[in-house]
């Protein structure tokens, strides 16, 4: 079963030369650029924030953690739930065209 980490990722199967499918792979995700809002939250970050507990805490789901990564690309490391503490960061509230950008962008 997937993680929830990788829950929209879909797995797909390629074929050996035999024409058996081989192992199972997660397809590559890809992230819709979040453009900026007058309604953004900005907020500065303390010892022991992540983003899956900051995407609790503004979201209401810690699977969103990826919207504000994806929002802060110079700032935050794309391969880490950790963020710098002191680093002011961009939190997007208007999730609705974000996730249709993501779903169309990976076609689920």
């Amino acid at each position: 079963m997937a993680t929830p980490r990788y829950l929209n990722t879909a797995i797909t199967f390629t074929e050996e030369k035999t024409g058996r499918p081989s192992f199972p792979y997660y397809k590559t995700t890809k992230y819709p650029e979040i453009p900026f809002s007058t309604s953004d939250i900005y907020a500065i970050i303390t010892e022991g924030d992540r983003l899956d507990s900051l995407s609790q805490q503004f979201y209401g789901n810690t699977i969103y953690y990826w919207i504000i990564s994806a929002a802060n690309p110079d700032l935050i490391n794309q391969g880490s739930l950790f963020i710098t503490p002191g680093t002011e960061i961009r939190i997007p509230t208007n999730l609705s065209p974000i996730l249709t950008s993501f779903a169309s962008l990976n076609n689920t």
